[in-house]
């Protein structure tokens, strides 16, 4: 196995490349940040479900991914936007809106990782993650 550098960008492309091979999960290794996104994307409807399956030495996480009625999946575009050697933050005033309003930012802010919106209606601003449309 190789050590990946970007967990979250790693996480990303594995979503990217199950829903463009209409594969009905993926599983990657967990983390708090990842668990966390994972739940931001349940509650915004651009995934089905996700679980937690117990594994040695490192627990994996499992997302249902969702397609619509003619199999095409609910996610069309993942983007990283803060990387490790370029990180980019905003105010809460400046939260990026993606796709005008189709899409959705996800921002790891001091209140806790927040989707765009959630984090304009809490006034608090952060590292913006990734946008998702």
């Amino acid at each position: 196995m190789s050590v990946v550098n970007d967990p979250i960008a790693d996480m990303l492309t594995r979503i990217r490349n199950a829903c463009m091979a209409r594969h009905p999960h993926v599983s990657m290794p967990s983390s708090k940040m990842k668990l966390a996104i994972a739940d931001i994307l349940k509650r915004e409807g651009f995934v089905g479900d996700y679980e937690i399956q117990q594994q040695q030495p490192q627990n994996k996480l499992v997302i249902t991914l969702k397609y619509t009625n003619d199999k095409q999946p609910v996610i069309t575009g993942l983007r990283r936007v803060s990387r490790p050697g370029l990180r980019i933050y905003t105010g809460y005033a400046d939260i990026p809106r993606v796709r005008n309003g189709l899409g959705l930012s996800i921002l790891s802010t001091p209140k806790g990782v927040l989707a765009g919106h959630e984090a304009w209606q809490e006034h608090v601003g952060g590292e913006v993650l990734c946008y998702i449309w």
